[in-house]
């Protein structure tokens, strides 16, 4: 019957202890968890007076026991406020304190706010920084029992005011690294570690598959592009049309050349029959002769510029130009590229390599094709050649042509665009993360 009897009596500090845990991490607030400390921690273990003090700023005392509110000009808060000032000083563990052992200031009127003992419990976090501290006092000295049952309580307590710390700046954070100590030599130890992680250096260019060899087809002569025969990517075979000129100015020169043909052929007849009776009219026959020659000469002219309005393609391949709408009927001159024939077997990649983002390649090396109709697919080709100057692309920038063919057996798509990755030496990531940084400032300052 002893042992039944006993056995809730010793159950009932651990409920407590429990009880006073939960309620500390069901707190709301830190006005409301040092209520809890203040005045429930009663229940746990006895004494008269106690209080809360937090080190925020320059320290207060933010809860005393029997008070719904501090008020902070009281003269009980100020001597208070003073004597835990020195205890956070003084003392970084759990204490026991009298007035013998109390800051100078504060000892001579220790008797008239205070019992004769009282306990100093410094409220820590996980990583044992302080962040406040409970005062217990009452006339009798602390148990080592009452000792460790608080030291459990003011742990839970130290671990729920720790959840209200506002978030620290990333520069104090950075600071706090950075103190001298074993965590600062880990943090510089990884900080160099990163530094000196080797990466290539790559640089991503715009990029397009283009004809490799492919056959020119310019405007034949002067004139306007009456009809295009062929639409762009259309396989075109050898000898079938591609485009034809406007008509209408030869036809009219063949005309006019004809009828001088016919007049300077009749001159010669003339000519000719006179020159069997009149000596005179023999020598202007060979004028005549001369002049007829001249004509024919101008109509054959002619006659090969009408059977060169209609182009055709001299050998097989794609045609590759934009859109026949902006060639229809637009004026040309002789010699003016009007479309490519290219055979889809022959292609390669050509990418524009932007001045600022230079990086050292030469021919031989592998570059890597990210086409963008298909985000999922790469081709990796070998560069064939740079070109020597950089010259502006369509989007006016100034870029170096980068040449390259395909390794792989299954081409992309003639006219595919997309991306192209340019990757040159390994260097260590500090230097890849400082690359571009260095080369605006050089040009600012002028190193």
């Amino acid at each position: 019957m002893t042992q039944g009897a006993d056995a809730p009596t010793a159950v009932a500090p651990l409920l407590a202890l429990l009880q006073l845990e939960r309620r500390a991490r069901e707190a709301q607030s830190v006005e409301a968890l040092g209520f809890v400390m203040a005045n429930e921690t009663l229940s746990l273990v006895p004494y008269r007076q106690a209080a809360v003090w937090l080190e925020s700023g320059l320290g207060q005392v933010s809860a005393v026991s029997g008070l719904p509110q501090v008020d902070p000009n009281a003269p009980y808060l100020q001597w208070l406020t003073q004597l835990c000032r020195g205890l956070a000083h003084a003392h970084a563990d759990t204490t026991p304190v009298d007035a013998g052992a109390a800051p100078a200031k504060t000892s001579a009127d220790w008797a008239d706010w205070l019992p004769a003992h009282a306990l100093w419990l410094p409220l820590k976090d996980q990583l044992g920084r302080r962040d406040g501290a409970l005062l217990l006092a009452r006339e009798a000295p602390f148990t080592e029992h009452e000792l460790a049952v608080l030291a459990e309580v003011t742990h839970a307590y130290g671990h729920a005011l720790a959840a209200f710390r506002p978030a620290q700046p990333l520069g104090q954070r950075l600071k706090a690294m950075l103190r001298p100590g074993r965590t600062r030599r880990r943090v510089l130890l990884g900080l160099l570690v990163v530094c000196l992680i080797p990466m290539r250096l790559t640089v991503l260019a715009p990029a397009e598959v283009s004809a490799r060899d492919p056959f020119l087809v310019r405007a034949p002569l002067d004139g306007v592009i009456e009809r295009v025969y062929v639409q762009p990517n259309q396989p075109v075979p050898q000898g079938a049309p591609l485009f034809s000129l406007d008509t209408v100015a030869l036809q009219t020169r063949r005309a006019v050349a004809e009828r001088a043909y016919d007049t300077a052929q009749e001159t010669y007849r003339q000519s000719a029959q006179m020159a069997v009776t009149d000596d005179e009219s023999r020598l202007k026959m060979a004028q005549t002769r001369g002049e007829l020659d001249q004509k024919a000469l101008e109509l054959d002219y002619t006659a090969r510029q009408l059977a060169r309005v209609q182009v055709k393609a001299e050998r097989e391949g794609v045609a590759v130009f934009g859109d026949v709408n902006d060639w229809q009927g637009k004026a040309v001159t002789i010699g003016e590229k009007v479309l490519l024939l290219a055979d889809p077997a022959k292609v390669e990649l050509t990418a524009q390599m932007p001045v600022a983002e230079q990086v050292s390649i030469q021919a031989g090396d592998t570059i890597t094709f990210y086409p963008d109709a298909n985000p999922t697919q790469a081709f990796d080709a070998r560069i064939i050649s740079v070109s020597y100057a950089a010259a502006e692309t369509d989007g006016g920038v100034l870029a170096y042509r980068v040449r390259a063919s395909f390794a792989a057996k299954d081409l992309p798509r003639l006219g595919l665009r997309g991306t192209a990755r340019l990757s040159a030496g390994w260097v260590p990531f500090l230097y890849h993360a400082l690359r571009r940084p260095l080369t605006v400032a050089r040009q600012w300052i002028g190193i």
